[in-house]
């Protein structure tokens, strides 16, 4: 479970360190207001999977060798969890910030709506009909 929050750390830590110098670019000041908005939910949307993926290593290395890991281990995998399931959805509010930016807003609530239904298989809908396979 360690191993799995260091890849997941990594590519949203990456991704939060992105968003917090995005203000700092000439373009930033061309946003409208709701992009602004929308940048400011997915920076603190990025920064709390930053705080959920930190907190089972920081609960590992305060209580190690405490004969709590049965524990922590069912804290640890629902703070995973949550972590991952908020991370496809900062994944899908950047795509859609992107391309909100860079083209249209229609051609954002498109690519909000597409990410946001392979989100919904890929972190969803694909591990639970494997879990029902399983348990037949």
């Amino acid at each position: 479970m360690l191993q799995e929050i260091r890849v997941l750390q990594t590519g949203s830590q990456i991704l939060a360190g992105f968003l917090v110098v995005l203000p700092f670019q000439s373009r930033f000041e061309d946003l409208d207001r709701l992009q602004i908005g929308w940048y400011l939910g997915l920076l603190l949307l990025a920064l709390v999977i930053v705080a959920l993926l930190l907190t089972p290593v920081g609960m590992h290395r305060r209580l190690f060798r405490q004969r709590v890991k049965d524990e922590m281990v069912v804290v640890a995998n629902t703070l995973l969890r949550a972590a991952i399931l908020l991370l496809g959805l900062l994944l899908t509010g950047v795509a859609g910030f992107v391309v909100d930016v860079v083209l249209t807003r229609p051609a954002a609530a498109v690519t909000l709506l597409v990410m946001l239904a392979m989100m919904a298989l890929l972190l969803v809908t694909l591990p639970a009909r494997i879990a029902r396979r399983a348990d037949r």
